[in-house]
C-alpha cells in the first residue's frame, strides 16, 4: 500500500519548465528583427476644400492660383483672371519640370502667395497626384552648386475638376 501512495504523491509533484530554449530563441530573433525592421517616415499634409466663390463686386480681383490636372494636360490659371498655360503630357506623363518652372514665375510675381488650388479628373492616379502635389509645395534649385528647396505654394487645397471644354469629334459617317 505505502508503494501505491508514493506512486501517487510523485504524479502530483510539480514539474520544472524548462525555457532555456525558448529565451535562446528570444535572444536571436529580437535583434534580427531590430535590424531588419523597416522604419517608416509618415508625412501628413494638411489639405483644405477649395473656397466658395464670392459674388461680393467690392471685393478687389485677386490672383487664385488654379491648377487643373487632366489625363491629357494640366492646366494652370487664375481662377479669375483664366488659363494662363496649358502643358500637354507626353507619352512618360505629365511634363513637371515645365509645371514646375512656370509656378516659379508666378511665385516670382506673387511672392506673399502661399496658396493653390488642385483640381482633378476622375481618372487620375494617386502617383500623378502626388507628384504634382509636391511640385505645387517646393521647386528644386541649384545655388552655389548644390540642390535647395524653395516654397512655391504649401497651402494645397484639392477639389474636382470642372468638365473639360475640348470636345471629341464623333465619326458619324463611318
Amino acid at each position: 500500500m505505502k508503494h501505491r501512495l508514493r506512486r501517487r504523491n510523485h504524479r502530483h509533484e510539480p514539474a520544472d519548465i524548462n525555457i532555456t530554449a525558448f529565451m535562446n530563441l528570444m535572444v536571436i530573433l529580437v535583434p534580427f528583427l531590430l535590424i531588419t525592421a523597416v522604419f517608416s517616415r509618415i508625412t501628413i499634409l494638411e489639405l483644405n476644400l477649395p473656397a466658395a466663390g464670392n459674388s461680393s463686386e467690392h471685393q478687389e480681383q485677386q490672383f487664385e492660383l488654379e491648377i487643373i490636372v487632366r489625363e491629357s494636360s494640366v492646366e494652370i490659371g487664375d481662377r479669375n483672371g483664366g488659363l494662363i498655360k496649358r502643358v500637354a503630357a507626353t507619352e512618360q506623363g505629365h511634363n513637371l519640370n515645365e509645371i514646375s518652372e512656370l509656378l516659379q514665375q508666378i511665385k516670382a510675381r506673387f511672392p506673399e502667395k502661399l496658396n493653390a488650388t488642385l483640381l482633378l479628373e476622375e481618372n487620375i492616379s494617386y502617383d500623378t497626384l502626388v507628384q504634382v502635389m509636391d511640385s505645387i509645395r517646393v521647386a528644386r534649385v541649384v545655388q552655389a552648386g548644390s540642390v535647395q528647396l524653395a516654397e512655391l505654394f504649401p497651402e494645397i487645397a484639392i477639389g474636382d475638376a470642372p468638365a473639360s471644354n475640348v470636345r471629341v469629334a464623333s465619326n458619324k459617317g463611318q
